[in-house]
């Protein structure tokens, strides 16, 4: 029998919310706002960011990082577990701009504490930033869940940081990770959280 459930860790990206503006009518815009033609697909700039993140001001300031949506279920979702556990965000992202994120959603405040991976600690999948949120929190890995879209970045990031993981896959599988202990097919089954019934 595991251990019960006493702290959620959540992805930001694409797990509770969503841009209101794609990435590719962003990269659009960028590309007419310094007057050039567009040289590269919005795939190739989020595989190659880290590369030129110095670079991208032009589409970075065409972005509302505010300009986000809940995705479907989240708001009941995130308010429900408050009453219940620990939350906690862990999320790959400048600081600024995920907490305008956090700051547009209606439920920016449920979370005891925010670790920006990749900029306070290393990026995810590494340990670290699950191990700096468990630590905030003063809660234990085998208490805890972390819940993400990202089967590399969050299934193996909590694995590797003695977490189980939840995945809500935002698509066909596209990369190779390590298995979820609970796989979601919306936020919304987390109103009768799969480790409950475990």
């Amino acid at each position: 029998m595991s251990d019960p459930v006493e702290t959620v860790l959540f992805d930001l990206d694409d797990t509770l919310c969503t841009y209101r503006r794609s990435g590719a009518e962003l990269l659009s815009l960028a590309f007419d706002r310094v007057g050039v033609e567009p040289f590269f697909e919005v795939e190739t700039y989020y595989g190659r960011y880290e590369g030129y993140v110095d670079d991208s001001g032009a589409y970075a300031d065409e972005r509302d990082h505010s300009n986000v949506d809940p995705l479907p279920g989240a708001v009941e979702t995130v308010e429900r577990l408050a009453g219940e556990y620990r939350l906690g965000l862990v999320t790959n992202g400048a600081p600024g701009m995920q907490r305008q994120k956090l700051d547009g959603l209606p439920f920016g405040d449920a979370f005891e504490t925010v670790v920006y991976a990749g900029y306070e600690v290393p990026a995810k999948p590494a340990p670290e930033p699950f191990e700096r949120a468990l630590a905030d929190l003063d809660a234990h890995p085998e208490r805890a869940v972390h819940v993400g879209n990202s089967p590399s970045a969050d299934v193996d990031g909590a694995h590797a940081a003695g977490l189980r993981a939840a995945l809500l896959p935002d698509g066909p599988p596209t990369e190779t990770a390590g298995e979820p202990d609970y796989v979601l097919d919306s936020l919304s089954d987390l109103t009768a959280p799969p480790w409950d019934a475990a």
